[in-house]
């Protein structure tokens, strides 16, 4: 198979790994910036070209698009118009996802809207205990996802990337990068409270801490805290359920159990995997994610995450935004 990686910044870069572990070398790379071009022609050794319109002419079986959030869904309809698969990285709210939404029923082009936690072993064990009843019936969870903005690539300046740009601010593309695990696991959100601020110190014109009370049509409430000022990075979460508890931290790569019929907690450790320097998170999940839109690609497997699915999930970002600005007006 013959890939087009849009985009050479840090996703850019992971994806191309992702291929390339899994055995595909044929690769084109494009990016307007000289110094990625370079960098992933140097590290990689695939096709780079600073030509779009050349890399999107070219013969190939999908279109990996790992560009600011807000272009995705461009480069998604060029894709469908050329009944080309592809994968987008999680996105932000953009009125043209309505028109990509009707031009992949229109052309039934395979288009995969990126949804990499559910691939994390913690929300898989998760979903797991949770749809097992392990604990019984899931009543609440606190969770707690944050990472201080210039860790996020401590080889560049955060000013210097969309996480600063107020419309694809850090916190609003990760709010909807957690609930689409969440909503796998306790179902539709049916309504929700929001409180959002900018509390810390960034040089940046965004909102740097969300706070989200939600419900789920499968009965369960819980409260989500997103930041970029959290030191060092979190992801925390604790689910009730009405027999026993679930406790899953990231930073040790673990998860335990208190079940009411035993009364002691039980202790699951994940391998941490292969984390490239720079980086935090380590590459199997998103392998594997790259991995099912292969197969899906090949016909092999259905994508779990439609851009339906992705637009409900992007929808809440935009009510909990404005119900926060209806509390606390500025």
């Amino acid at each position: 198979m013959r890939f087009v990686v849009i985009g050479l910044g840090s996703m850019g870069k992971r994806r191309i790994r992702n291929l390339k572990r899994l055995g595909h070398e044929d690769i084109i790379g494009y990016d307007p910036r000289d110094d990625r071009r370079a960098e992933a022609e140097e590290n990689y050794g695939i096709e780079i070209t600073g030509d779009l319109e050349r890399a999107l002419a070219a013969e190939t079986d999908a279109w990996i698009i790992s560009t600011p959030p807000d272009t995705h869904a461009t480069y998604g309809l060029r894709a469908a118009d050329r009944g080309i698969a592809f994968f987008a990285e999680a996105g932000v709210a953009d009125p043209n996802v309505e028109t990509l939404i009707g031009r992949i029923s229109e052309t039934g082009v395979v288009a995969a809207a990126s949804c990499t936690m559910r691939y994390y072993d913690g929300p898989r064990k998760i979903k797991e205990l949770a749809k097992s009843g392990a604990v019984g019936k899931p009543l609440s969870f606190v969770y707690h996802s944050g990472q201080y903005l210039p860790d996020w690539h401590p080889w560049e300046s955060y000013k210097d990337f969309y996480v600063s740009n107020p419309k694809t601010g850090a916190c609003r593309e990760i709010v909807p990068f957690e609930l689409s695990w969440l909503s796998d696991i306790f179902g539709d959100v049916t309504s929700l409270a929001a409180m959002k601020a900018k509390q810390g110190s960034l040089d940046a014109d965004i909102d740097d801490n969300y706070q989200l009370i939600l419900r789920f049509d499968g009965g369960a409430m819980g409260h989500m805290t997103v930041d970029v000022l959290a030191r060092p990075a979190v992801r925390h979460f604790r689910l009730l359920g009405s027999e026993g508890t679930v406790e899953w931290d990231h930073s040790i790569n673990a998860i335990r159990v208190w079940r009411a019929e035993t009364g002691c907690w039980e202790n699951t450790s994940f391998d941490p995997g292969d984390v490239q320097d720079g980086y935090i998170h380590a590459e199997e999940p998103y392998v594997a994610e790259m991995s099912d839109f292969i197969a899906a690609v090949r016909g092999e497997k259905v994508w779990p995450y439609s851009f339906e699915q992705d637009e409900r999930i992007l929808a809440l970002l935009v009510n909990a935004e404005e119900d926060s600005e209806a509390r606390d007006p500025k």
